[in-house]
């Protein structure tokens, strides 16, 4: 019983001295993804830290297999909302002992809530974003562009004001799960190389023209070494139909499978071509190779999905469209760059899937 008893209170002080760390990004779905490795490499650096992440309860999944990492679900419609939500939330917060608070978000929602743990006593510090240097990449004049440093990076230096430095050369990625019943009732079993193709984005200037996507779609469904699974959201399901054309190779996932599943089955994809956009940060996020295609944004800008070369991001010419790239978001499209994407070929796009599946 002594042995016991010195041995809980053991464990007590160990997870009481543990640091207690809180990490805020609230959206979007792409930039919530981004976070995720940096939070695996700063758990398997440093085990005596606990984090608890607080963000939009649909990205809870993203950090379920991640030891040591709580999930706080944020109503910033109700609960949260306001001064007073805030407030609330700052509370709560500090009643799981939260002592060190990263601000991933930086934005006039998280800066109110990182005041009111401040002056509970909570340490904090906030990821700089960049804007000047990323408003530099978007002027409107011939440029040689240069990299600026990537979103991962700059949550790096947050977390090493708080003291916590971590090496993502050092990342590791989680195992694939066995696929459950209900995701190989739609996939079948895996006896080909599986290719996601997320061909949406939240803005135009980011979207590869769907008639070109249509031919790269129906090429690759055509390769018998290949199965292909389109993503988008519900209220692209017609659109993901005239890119399937009735070809019974090609398989759209949504509707079909929940959050859950989808998560499930982009990480045992062989590769995912994506635009700009979430899909792309999600496979990642799992250790999956990404071709990702730019047209008005640039993957200088920083958002180049992890752990991937620069070579799997497939650009317009800058020769031909110099002021690339002209937004930041893709929220501003610039006269005479709306047709920029069409500078892609099909062929590019297939001859770089097909050289990432066989590297």
């Amino acid at each position: 019983m002594k042995v016991g008893k010195k041995s809980e209170i053991s464990f007590d002080l160990h997870f009481y001295m543990m640091k207690h760390l809180l990490i805020t990004r609230f959206s979007a779905m792409g930039d919530v993804a981004m976070t995720v490795p940096v939070i695996r490499a700063l758990i398997a650096q440093h085990p005596d830290v606990r984090v608890t992440v607080a963000s939009r309860p649909f990205f809870k999944p993203f950090f379920d297999s991640i030891p040591h990492v709580d999930f706080f679900p944020i109503d910033v419609n109700d609960k949260h909302k306001g001064i007073t939500g805030l407030y609330r939330l700052s509370n709560e917060l500090k009643a799981l002992n939260i002592d060190t608070f990263a601000d991933f978000h930086n934005v006039l929602r998280t800066k109110i809530l990182g005041f009111f743990l401040k002056l509970k006593g909570v340490k904090t510090a906030t990821t700089d974003k960049g804007r000047t240097e990323k408003k530099a990449l978007v002027k409107w004049e011939h440029k040689t562009i240069t990299p600026v440093k990537s979103m991962h990076e700059r949550h790096i230096d947050t977390l090493k004001k708080l003291g916590l430095t971590v090496d993502l050369s050092k990342v590791s990625f989680p195992k694939k799960t066995t696929l459950s019943q209900n995701l190989i009732k739609i996939t079948g079993n895996k006896t080909q190389q599986w290719i996601g193709i997320a061909p949406f984005a939240q803005y135009e200037t980011k979207m590869y023209p769907q008639d070109l996507m249509q031919k790269v779609v129906q090429n690759l469904g055509n390769n018998p070494d290949y199965q292909v699974f389109l993503f988008g959201g519900k209220n692209e399901i017609e659109e993901l139909n005239k890119l399937k054309n009735n070809n019974s190779k090609i398989k759209i996932i949504t509707g079909n499978l929940n959050f859950e599943e989808e998560l499930q089955l982009i990480s045992h994809l062989d590769v995912m071509l994506s635009m700009d956009s979430g899909n792309g940060h999600i496979a990642a996020m799992y250790g999956v190779p990404v071709v990702t295609l730019w047209g008005q944004t640039h993957p200088f800008a920083g958002f180049v999905p992890f752990n991937q070369p620069l070579s799997n991001s497939i650009t317009p010419d800058l020769t031909k469209y110099p002021y690339l790239p002209t937004s930041i978001y893709g929220n501003k499209s610039a006269p005479n760059y709306e047709n920029c994407m069409r500078d892609i070929l099909p062929e590019q796009i297939i001859q770089k899937i097909g050289e990432v599946i066989n590297s």
